[in-house]
């Protein structure tokens, strides 16, 4: 038991270290989707975008919305952000770095997905094979306009009876694999000095500032987690009273089929402090709405 405490308290005091973990398993998790995905181009000149782009862009969607929902801490910057003003001031630099950590963490696995999927090609060559310029590639010169059409929506599939004997199919698949990948390793490269400059130039920022947030986001977090395990357990010992005294209504009953029941005053000592002379329902509803629209203020002395 106290091994599982020491690793709840570690998960407890360590939010972000473990929200980076899961964030990184996120991000295999979509490599590992997309080389298991079974890509199949529908061939039709109206449904080729379509297609692709939706391969491209629905799948970030979802992961990034899976990262937001991982993430505890976009409910904790929610609520501070959505809660009244009380006796506690609301400290918006504290809420755009909260904001800023969570959608930094949430990008990564999304973001994964795109690069790979431009670094494959074949959604960008399902995508965009019909815009493609015929005139560029001397198999579609002697084509109507219709034919064009189709047989470019059929570039990305090979094993189609009117591709297979056409010269410039691998050559429309060619130009448009190497503009896929030219895109996906400049997004990279991107990201790369992008990181490299936040990481350098962050110094040169006031670093005050930085940890004053840093420290109160994680306040804020670890409140949120011990005031939730204050309420378990005074919930635990109020429904133990409560209980308690059903049974003392039905003490002659009990002694009558040989119950014995505690003795008025054992182990109720501890029970009175922490439920604090919280008796009754309307006592506790009315400290849940100070706590929620008088948060008090972050002093102790």
């Amino acid at each position: 038991m106290d091994r599982f405490r020491m690793i709840f308290q570690y998960f407890q005091s360590n939010s972000e270290s473990v929200m980076n973990g899961i964030c990184g398993l996120l991000a295999l998790a979509s490599v590992k989707m997309y080389t298991c995905f079974d890509f199949s181009c529908p061939c039709l000149p109206w449904y080729n975008m379509a297609y692709g782009l939706g391969i491209m862009f629905v799948p970030p969607i979802a992961l990034f919305l899976c990262g937001l929902i991982l993430n505890r801490q976009s409910l904790v910057m929610l609520e501070e952000w959505r809660r009244p003003q009380g006796c506690r001031k609301k400290d918006l630099a504290v809420i755009r770095y909260m904001c800023s950590s969570i959608m930094q963490r949430a990008m990564i696995a999304p973001v994964i997905w795109i690069i790979v999927t431009l670094l494959d090609g074949k959604c960008l060559i399902c995508a965009f094979s019909s815009s493609v310029d015929p005139e560029k590639f001397v198999g579609f010169a002697n084509a109507s306009l219709v034919q064009v059409q189709q047989l470019l929506a059929k570039v990305p599939c090979k094993d189609d009876e009117l591709m297979r004997n056409n010269t410039s199919r691998k050559a429309v698949s060619r130009y448009l694999r190497c503009w896929s990948q030219a895109l996906g390793w400049s997004i990279l490269l991107i990201l790369i000095v992008a990181a490299f400059l936040a990481c350098w130039l962050r110094p040169c920022f006031n670093q005050a500032t930085l940890l004053q947030a840093r420290h109160w986001s994680n306040y804020i977090d670890i409140e949120q987690k011990i005031f939730e395990e204050t309420c378990c357990e005074h919930s635990r010992l109020f429904a133990h009273k409560c209980i308690l005294h059903f049974f003392e209504s039905m003490r002659q009953e009990m002694k009558l089929h040989s119950f014995s029941l505690p003795r008025e005053g054992e182990g109720a000592e501890g029970e009175e402090n922490l439920l604090r002379d919280i008796t009754n329902k309307d006592q506790v509803n009315k400290l849940l709405k100070m706590w929620y629209y008088e948060k008090p203020p972050l002093n102790v002395s």
